[in-house]
């Protein structure tokens, strides 16, 4: 007597995760290689020329980081070597964590960094 199970909620979820993936990997797919088409297959910020096994080092880079923005033109995109667009990221990560100083710099309008200030008045408060 065959029994049929319904799906786990576990089961649901893979599903769910898997099909997430599927869709991104085709859009992906899809963009990548309309920009391998219309670009030279050159990194825009380094220089290095890519052909052959390591044209998959080339990466589309999205100029306002919205992977959803893919006009026909290309104008959103640059073709760029893994390591340039790491930099790229990181480069946006690093402006984002010092986002909260620069405001503190400009209020106070000195860009001169003292570590130390106020130091003295904490080691008299500690005596």
């Amino acid at each position: 007597m065959a029994t049929s199970k319904s799906p786990t909620e576990a089961d649901k979820k893979r599903q769910i995760i898997a099909e997430v993936r599927r869709n991104r990997e085709q859009r992906e797919k899809g963009y990548r290689e309309r920009a391998l088409k219309m670009f030279p297959h050159v990194c825009g910020r380094c220089g290095r020329e890519f052909s052959g096994k390591r044209l998959r080092e080339l990466t589309v880079h999205h100029r306002d980081h919205d992977h959803d923005n893919n006009p026909p033109d290309g104008g959103n995109w640059e073709l760029l070597c893994l390591y340039c667009h790491d930099n790229e990221h990181g480069r946006e990560e690093v402006a984002d964590w010092y986002e909260g100083d620069a405001g503190e710099e400009q209020e106070t309008g000195s860009s001169i960094n003292t570590p130390f200030a106020g130091l003295d008045a904490l080691l008299k408060r500690k005596k």
